[in-house]
């Protein structure tokens, strides 16, 4: 039968308070505490090998359009029927 007791041990990390605090809140919803959160973290990064999620750096024109897109710049509202119609236009 394996062993599947760990040992647990006490460390410190310096967290942006602001951040910890929006982050509890997300984990309370799951019911998963800011510990565990960390340690399923850890778990999927050595699962991985590396980190479980992508990193990504927008290029300047991303940063551009998520930008013009917070104030509402070079956007347009468009009704779903629309949007089917234009997508099948697209497909042909």
């Amino acid at each position: 039968m394996a062993n599947t007791e760990t040992t647990k041990i006490r460390t410190n990390v310096y967290l942006d308070s602001n951040m910890k605090a929006q982050a509890k809140d997300i984990f309370k919803q799951y019911g998963v505490s800011l510990s565990d959160a960390i340690n399923m973290f850890l778990t999927q990064s050595v699962l991985e090998r590396g980190l479980p999620f992508k990193l990504k750096i927008p290029n300047d024109e991303t940063i551009k359009a998520i930008q013009d897109a917070k104030v509402g710049l070079n956007s347009e509202v468009i009704s779903f029927d629309d949007l089917k119609k234009e997508t099948k236009h697209c497909l042909k």
